[in-house]
């Protein structure tokens, strides 16, 4: 399991690591073919800070080599905001007093006809609360069921499962789950997350192997900046990235660099903050560092930053996202679990993606492929 792995890795060794790098440290991985962590590690480093447009040019011929100039669409539906953990940052967090709801199987049908409406979108991501007892696997199971035959490719964000678990969703068309573990400081973990099964480090962390042994097809990964160090965070993903490619490598992989936005609860602020052109640097490391992972751009991010990074090494994209359970058509407006930045129509970004000579790709996966 990744946790023992991650218990070799020190935190602060690593932070110091990454702040000694040097302009040679920098030469040196922009010349490798293939960058291990290391690499990586000066390519998002202070020191690296001269070399963007350079590795700029890098991640978009890499990004043209694998990926040519398609971007994935996908949309995701909160079908719950019911959660029984205690996130301090986090809209849904169990002490908010807010509304909770849990979508109907009538609503979710009703939802995912008003997705079809905006756009061909036929990636859905299904996104809930962590509340087991009210909106358990069976629930997530008959959503699944309910999807089918409206979207080719269904992916989860949800409570970390057991491995038998996994494989049970598989048998619902299930085919890939997206899990941000928030953050890999284990020492400051439970700050954040003090209670709930969330506040359980290891369960969380681990749940990557667990959708591993289960033959999920593709896997997303997250941290969310805001919380501790960028760079020494998004360098133990790395680390894991490279153990699950190892352990599981059948397996499609993808990275997603969310930056914290205000929550509906009001009260807490990020601890550090990225700034714009540091997410661009990140994201041409990690383009650079794998060229074959998938990266993700959310509506968490400006409509213009968002069309330059299609152009450099994005490429997967969510359009007319709705963060409150029920938002396309249900319970329009209700509170959101986060702001989006992004509010174009699904139609504009994919005007406005092909006017960048990119290439929309709605649909890439199909139900044939699940062999069930």
């Amino acid at each position: 399991m990744f946790s023992e792995e991650l218990e070799k890795i020190s935190w602060d060794e690593t932070t110091k690591a990454i702040y000694s790098k040097t302009d040679g440290d920098v030469r040196r991985a922009l010349s490798k073919e293939r960058c291990n962590v290391d690499d990586f590690m000066a390519l998002i480093s202070p020191a690296a800070t001269p070399y963007i447009e350079t590795m700029a040019r890098l991640s978009q011929k890499y990004t043209l080599e694998r990926f040519g100039k398609t971007i994935s669409m996908f949309v995701p539906l909160y079908i719950t905001n019911s959660c029984t953990n205690s996130c301090v940052y986090c809209g849904f967090h169990i002490s908010n007093p807010m509304k909770r709801t849990i979508l109907t199987e009538e609503e979710m049908v009703n939802e995912y006809k008003a997705i079809k409406k905006l756009a061909p979108f036929e990636n859905l991501l299904i996104v809930t609360g962590e509340n087991p007892a009210k909106a358990g696997v069976p629930y997530i199971a008959r959503a699944l069921d309910l999807a089918k035959p409206y979207f080719s490719n269904l992916k989860i964000e949800v409570m970390p499962l057991s491995t038998e678990e996994y494989k049970e969703l598989t048998n619902h068309g299930l085919n890939g789950v997206i899990c941000f573990q928030e953050t890999y400081n284990k020492a400051n973990y439970n700050i954040y997350h003090p209670r709930g099964m969330k506040s359980k480090f290891e369960w969380r962390v681990n749940a990557f192997d667990r959708m591993g042994q289960a033959g999920v097809h593709s896997i997303g990964m997250g941290v969310l900046v805001g919380l501790e160090e960028w760079r020494t965070d998004i360098t133990m993903m790395a680390y894991h990235l490279r153990y699950l490619q190892k352990h599981y490598w059948k397996t499609k992989y993808s990275v997603n660099f969310p930056r914290m936005r205000p929550s509906e609860n009001g009260g807490f602020q990020p601890n550090v903050i990225m700034n714009d052109r540091e997410l661009a640097q990140v994201t041409f490391a990690m383009r650079i560092f794998d060229h074959d992972v998938d990266i993700s751009y959310s509506t968490r991010e400006s409509a213009e930053f968002r069309d330059h990074m299609a152009t450099l090494g994005v490429t997967t994209m969510s359009a007319e996202s709705k963060t409150e359970p029920g938002g396309y058509y249900s319970y329009p407006q209700t509170l959101e679990q986060f702001h989006v930045s992004d509010e174009r129509t699904a139609k504009q970004v994919w005007h406005d993606l092909q006017t960048l000579g990119r290439e929309p790709v709605w649909k890439d996966w199909d139900a044939s492929f699940d062999h069930k």
